[in-house]
């Protein structure tokens, strides 16, 4: 078994509308998601960096946007403001505004995305 440097390795966010997600996601993260079908379910990947944990937009049967449970958060650079005002503008809404988390650990916000899911920004400025 290889060695992994992180306790995640993958996480999917289930869409309705594979455009519109994209479309929000390119926006969000300032780069094109490549796109690839596997079985019956089209995936669109957040990252191809095999060095970074990564993971895709999947619309297919049995995929339902959620607003509860698992909380995915995205790294959001030096300053998270910079992704989060992107969340509008790109359709989607936010649920959190930047907040201080104390003790040194940063910041962190929530938005939902243009499907419903509920997500998380993080960092450390």
């Amino acid at each position: 078994m290889p060695n992994r440097p992180h306790v995640l390795a993958w996480c999917e966010i289930p869409v309705l509308d594979f455009a519109r997600a994209r479309a929000f996601y390119e926006a969000l993260l300032g780069h094109p998601i490549e796109v690839m079908t596997m079985g019956p379910s089209t995936m669109g990947f957040l990252s191809s960096d095999p060095d970074q944990v990564s993971g895709a937009i999947v619309h297919g049967d049995g995929t339902a946007p959620s607003q509860s449970g698992s909380l995915v958060y995205f790294n959001g650079g030096d300053d998270l403001s910079v992704m989060l005002a992107r969340v509008e503008p790109a359709g989607g809404q936010v649920a959190v505004p930047k907040t201080d988390i104390g003790n040194g650990f940063g910041f962190f916000a929530h938005f939902i995305d243009t499907e419903g899911n509920r997500l998380g920004l993080h960092s450390m400025g």
